[in-house]
């Protein structure tokens, strides 16, 4: 079957241009395939990073067809099924299949499809993603865990490093602070080593602003991408579920956010609206400071008839409570 390649290349500090390819080739052909044959029979300048080829080093993610994917993983066929459903029938008949090609997202492009992973590493550095100083001396005996303990690092220790879900984040667009979903996956590797003797430090350091756990937008395109299934998004919520664990409502806005979102619902099957921005940014009215930046919003709401004079709970609040507490006390048994 013929396919035709668009291949978006750019160099260093220019714009990108689009350049096509027609090749013959099998639907069992990795697209990883496909560029090797690019390279070799039309075009040697073509620059893309590969190695293993067999799904275990990373080196060749890339966004194939708008989303991050593994060169060596993602075959033609696939691809082109996945293609159809989106076509109309009239451009399934007349056209050749097109399968485009591009760089990761979130860092800059060196050549073609190779980027600059320096903020990458730079932020999983920044998480310290090795077991603790005291840990790592040398012992007198080895350190033993029991499989349970040792069971808890394996999503997590699935992680490869390909990149994908950090070029599909849509927080780390945004925020350039935000360290990532790859680095936060391995900080819980860290929080969940039973050898490591820095939780708490830790914690602190994942709790800090919107660098850390916090600026995750949940919008799950990190675990939708991942080629392990080390799903970022669950080992960000489980970093959550600790940090609300060890602190108080009274430590930090985003603390109060989650505590007070599920206060109110328990309370009243739903959020009322009136108690959750003085709880929230007005500290229980504790931040004077807080409660003031709240009133020119109170005022416009009151003014178009948009505040909430009243609140009435929900008709199922006693089965939402039971499931809300149902599933903390999941959490804490670790179940």
């Amino acid at each position: 079957m013929e396919i035709l390649f668009k291949i978006i290349r750019q160099q260093q500090n220019s714009s990108p241009v689009v350049q096509t390819y027609l090749l013959e080739v099998e639907p069992g052909n990795t697209i990883l395939d496909c560029l090797n044959r690019i390279k070799w029979e039309q075009d040697g300048t073509l620059a893309y990073r590969k190695n293993c080829r067999n799904t275990i080093c990373g080196s060749c993610a890339m966004r194939i067809n708008g989303r991050s994917a593994l060169a060596c993983k993602e075959n033609v066929g696939s691809e082109i099924a996945r293609l159809q459903k989106t076509l109309t029938p009239a451009r399934e008949v007349n056209a050749i299949p097109e399968i485009t090609i591009a760089p990761l997202g979130n860092m800059p492009v060196i050549k073609d499809l190779v980027v600059d992973m320096s903020s990458f590493w730079n932020n999983l550095e920044a998480v310290t993603p090795y077991v603790s100083t005291a840990a790592r001396q040398v012992p007198e005996r080895e350190f033993l865990q029991t499989p349970q303990e040792r069971s808890r690092l394996d999503q997590t220790g699935n992680c490869i490093m390909c990149g994908a879900c950090y070029s599909e984040c849509n927080a780390r667009e945004v925020n350039s602070d935000f360290v990532g979903p790859h680095a936060l996956a391995k900080a819980y590797r860290m929080v969940a080593d039973s050898r490591d003797q820095e939780t708490e430090k830790r914690l602190e350091n994942y709790n800090e602003g919107t660098k850390g756990v916090w600026g995750c937008t949940r919008c799950l395109y990190c675990d939708s991408v991942c080629p392990m299934e080390v799903a970022p998004l669950e080992q960000i919520t489980k970093i959550k579920q600790e940090i609300l664990s060890h602190k108080q409502a009274s430590d930090g806005r985003s603390i109060r956010h989650r505590k007070v979102l599920i206060e109110l619902v328990k309370e009243g099957g739903w959020i009322d609206e009136r108690k959750f921005g003085l709880h929230v940014v007005g500290n229980y009215f504790r931040d004077l400071r807080g409660l003031l930046s709240l009133a020119p919003l109170g005022l416009r709401m009151i003014a178009k008839s948009k505040f909430p004079l009243s609140f009435e709970s929900s008709e199922g609040t006693q089965q939402v409570r039971s499931l809300i507490e149902s599933v903390e006390e999941a959490i804490r048994s670790g179940d």
